[in-house]
């Protein structure tokens, strides 16, 4: 596959090219467990899903087997697991195959898992070896029932051409397909490349994959400097999951950085503009609560947990009261 573009675009372009492109893809009471969650169809106050990814917990290094029955005991109806849990656990049992099975019994699905192959590198050799650390990460991901998994631009060091970053995402694509796990393209606020909703948008459309899908997180759109208004150029289909957060009026965006995430609804984000936007677009995906505070992970992971769900449902049922 080529990775040399007809013409080198101006960043505006690529931009403007996003934004047609979106036009053409826009056309287009507490639950006790998360079985009872997953049966229970969205309503108007709540239209969207629930998920923990294990990054809120991370401090407390509970280990994957635990964060599944701590999940599904506070509600959630989906687990977001990093790839790396799913490594320690196979090599403390040997397979998978137990914490499958848990995972199916528990009612929850897994929404995601996160990796950080760094498929999009300039170096080939260095790149080929990412597709093949991403195939093995995929297929442990297909292991405990998931789908997809994150891609987002890691060893990005510098700018580069979105149309070379669509080919090689769409590469990543084609790897996936033998374990039927997608990689969903993240954006990273802070990254050189793919930090804005319009550059995630050109690249998952010009990768030219009918699966390509997109990662967003409230925190990495503040940061990176994109407007919350852009998500209504999205498709809802587009977008299995968001990470949902919150974020504080200080550090400003310069200096604010993934430890000054905080609950939904305790920081400044506009929650209820994102959430009616999320909805007017057709999104009916998982919020994947992603927290990296210091300050919750030295409290019981039960406690933050909890405050994870309770605190989503509160600020998304808020959204839609009037």
């Amino acid at each position: 596959m080529t990775e040399q573009p007809n013409r080198k675009r101006t960043r505006r372009e690529v931009i403007a090219g996003a934004t047609a492109a979106l036009a053409v893809a826009g056309a287009a009471p507490l639950v006790r467990s998360a079985r009872q969650a997953d049966q229970s169809p969205a309503t108007g106050a709540e239209p969207f899903k629930y998920c923990l990814n294990t990054s809120t917990i991370r401090g407390q290094n509970i280990g994957i087997a635990a964060e599944v029955d701590l999940a599904a005991k506070v509600g959630f109806q989906a687990l977001e697991p990093w790839v790396s849990e799913l490594e320690t656990y196979k090599k403390k049992n040997g397979s998978l195959k137990d914490l499958r099975k848990q995972i199916d019994d528990s009612g929850l699905k897994i929404a995601d898992a996160i990796g950080f192959a760094p498929w999009i590198v300039d170096d080939d050799a260095k790149r080929n070896a990412a597709i093949e650390q991403a195939k093995r990460e995929m297929d442990m991901v297909a292991q405990v029932g998931g789908t997809h998994i994150a891609a987002p631009p890691a060893g990005a060091t510098s700018d580069m051409p979105l149309p070379v970053v669509a080919e090689r995402y769409a590469a990543l694509i084609e790897a996936g397909k033998m374990s039927g796990v997608t990689p969903i393209l993240e954006l990273w606020g802070h990254s050189k490349v793919l930090s804005k909703i319009g550059e995630v948008a050109y690249v998952a459309c010009e990768s030219h994959q009918f699966n390509s899908a997109i990662l967003l997180d409230i925190y990495h759109i503040y940061k990176g400097g994109s407007d919350f208004s852009d998500l209504h150029l999205l498709a809802g289909k587009a977008l299995p999951l968001i990470h949902t957060n919150d974020y504080p009026d200080k550090p400003d965006r310069a200096k604010i950085n993934d430890s000054f995430r905080v609950y939904p609804g305790d920081g400044v984000a506009p929650l209820k503009e994102i959430f009616h936007t999320l909805r007017s677009i057709g999104f009916d995906g998982y919020l994947s609560v992603e927290l990296f505070n210091r300050t919750y992970w030295k409290q019981s992971p039960l406690k933050v947990a909890q405050a994870s769900i309770d605190k989503t449902r509160a600020a998304l049922r808020n959204a839609f009261a009037d």
